[in-house]
C-alpha cells in the first residue's frame, strides 16, 4: 500500500527527484498510508511507547511489529517507527525519543556498513542514547538459506529481544 502510494506521489509531483526502493516482500501495515510525501525525511510513529524505540525500515517493518509484540510480552512497551525515507533522518523525531527512551534499535534488510542504522547511530553518537543496529554483514551469502542468515544476524524477534534485554541490563 505504501509503495504504491509513494509511486503515485513520485509520478505526480515535480518538486523533488525521487528514487523508490522496491520492497522484496509484501507486508501490510496497521498504520494509515499517506499520499503526500512532500515533507521529506519525516518518519511515522506507528505506536507510542517508552524506553525502547524500534525503527523498522522497508521490508523489515513486519519484523518490527513482531519484535514490538515480543518486547511487550516481557514488559517492554516500545515505540514503533516507520521511517519511510532511507536517504535522510527525521532529527525532530529522533530528538524527541531522547526524552523517554534509553535505546533505539534499527532493523534494515540491507548491509549495515554505510547503511540506515549507521546513520541513526551517528546521529546519537554524542548523546546518552544507546543504539543497536540489525541488518546484514558484508559477506557472500548466495548459498546460505535466508532463515540461517536471519539467525546469524539476530534478525528474529526472539534474538532481537534478547539483545535488547542485554543492552538494557548493561546500562
Amino acid at each position: 500500500q505504501e509503495y504504491l502510494s509513494m509511486l503515485e506521489w513520485g509520478l505526480k509531483q515535480t518538486k523533488h527527484p525521487v528514487v523508490i526502493r522496491v520492497p522484496n516482500t509484501v507486508t501490510s501495515s496497521d498504520a494509515p498510508v499517506l499520499n503526500n510525501y512532500d515533507t521529506l525525511n519525516t518518519y511515522q510513529t506507528v505506536r507510542e511507547g517508552s524506553r525502547v524505540g524500534v525503527i523498522a525500515l522497508g521490508g523489515f517493518f513486519e519484523l518490527g511489529k513482531q519484535t514490538l509484540e515480543k518486547l511487550s510480552s516481557v514488559g517492554i512497551h516500545a515505540t514503533l517507527i516507520n521511517p519511510r525515507f532511507i536517504s535522510g533522518i527525521d532529527t525532530a523525531l529522533l530528538d524527541k525519543l531522547k526524552q523517554n527512551h534509553e535505546l533505539v534499535i534499527t532493523l534494515e534488510d540491507g548491509e549495515l556498513d554505510g547503511g540506515f542504522g549507521e546513520k541513526i547511530a551517528r546521529f546519537y553518537g554524542d548523546s546518552a542514547m544507546k543504539v543497536l543496529t540489525f541488518g546484514a554483514k558484508k559477506e557472500f551469502t548466495d548459498r546460505v538459506p535466508i532463515q540461517e542468515l536471519y539467525k546469524r544476524y539476530h534478525l528474529t524477534p526472539d534474538l532481537i529481544v534478547a539483545d535488547v534485554q542485554k543492552a538494557l541490563d548493561n546500562k
